[in-house]
């Protein structure tokens, strides 16, 4: 099965995401009128303020909505992108399947949200080893702008690597979830040019996508705002959310589908030695903490992951 078919075929978790991040545009228009509302009746000082109390709401309403739901729905479209990648068929029913599997490699949403937090640190640790294996080439005039260049690319696709790495968890279900975690990093400094490789292609369209997407949105609400003489840094706001939601639910599946096709393919092909726990553990304090976790694992339940403690 591939990427597109995927893609096309786990539809409705992308649904569900632009459903969270609709939820999110509407919550954060309804507390633009309730709270500009207020400041008009205090003058133009008191709506400066509201403005302002607003765009400090918006960043508690999208960190309720999407770190809690939309992680977790972000979790189980991966386990059904892995199952997918891995052997060509999707669950009947992908979104109980999904349930399932984060429930059963997780037990609960700390401990999910642990793990990502070990592999996203653990990651950006080792890329920063990777990143100064170029220092030597700073003599070349105008390498400075090049590498800035590349480190955008790597910044945005590492996003998607940590995903990956925790997809691994889903793949190797016949040990504890700190142990695949550590091991899908393993995979990750083992292939890392050719990972880096296809996320930057699929990132040079997806920039493009984005574009797009964000220039038409802002056409339709800031005419909308203007032909009814709204607020335009509202329209500005809420255009850049509206985007944002579209780019969560459609673009980052697309890339992640694309990278998680890639990830599983090479991880069925590599052999992860013991010296490379070590050399990780020396690179990165994260990867130490995930591999002490791991190892916690071998003497509890072999039904629960190690607590967080």
């Amino acid at each position: 099965m591939n990427a597109k078919e995927i893609f096309l075929k786990t539809m409705p978790y992308n649904m569900a995401k632009l459903l969270l991040g609709l939820l999110t545009v509407l919550v954060s228009v309804v507390l633009f009128a309730v709270l500009v509302g207020i400041g008009y009746l205090f003058g133009e000082g008191g709506t400066v303020i509201m403005l302002l109390v607003w765009l400090g709401a918006l960043g508690i309403v999208r960190f309720i909505i999407m770190h809690y739901f939309g992680y977790l729905i972000k979790a189980g479209h991966i386990a059904v992108i892995t199952e997918a990648a891995a052997t060509g068929r999707l669950p009947a029913n992908q979104i109980e399947y999904g349930k399932q599997m984060v429930k059963e490699r997780f037990a609960t949403s700390s401990i999910y949200f642990g793990v990502d937090k070990l592999i996203t640190g653990a990651v950006r640790q080792i890329q920063k080893t990777v990143d100064k294996a170029g220092d030597f080439l700073d003599f070349i005039p105008g390498m400075d702008a090049i590498k800035g260049i590349i480190k955008m690319f790597i910044g945005i696709s590492l996003g998607y690597i940590d995903e990956c790495c925790l997809g691994y968890t889903f793949y190797n279900k016949k040990q504890g979830a700190f142990k695949s975690a550590a091991d899908g990093i393993v995979i990750y400094t083992k292939n890392w040019k050719q990972l880096l490789s296809s996320a930057a292609k699929i990132t040079v369209t997806v920039l493009l996508s984005v574009a797009l997407i964000t220039l038409i949105v802002f056409a339709a609400v800031g005419g909308l705002f203007t032909l009814l003489d709204w607020n335009r840094f509202a329209a500005f706001i809420i255009a850049l959310l509206i985007a944002w939601a579209v780019k969560f639910a459609f673009i980052d599946s697309w890339i992640l589908v694309k990278m998680m096709v890639v990830y599983i393919n090479a991880a069925s092909s590599t052999q992860i030695t013991d010296d490379l726990y070590d050399k990780l553990c020396g690179l990165s304090g994260k990867f130490n903490e995930l591999m002490q976790k791991a190892g916690k694992e071998k003497t509890s339940s072999s039904e629960a992951p190690a607590e967080l403690g």
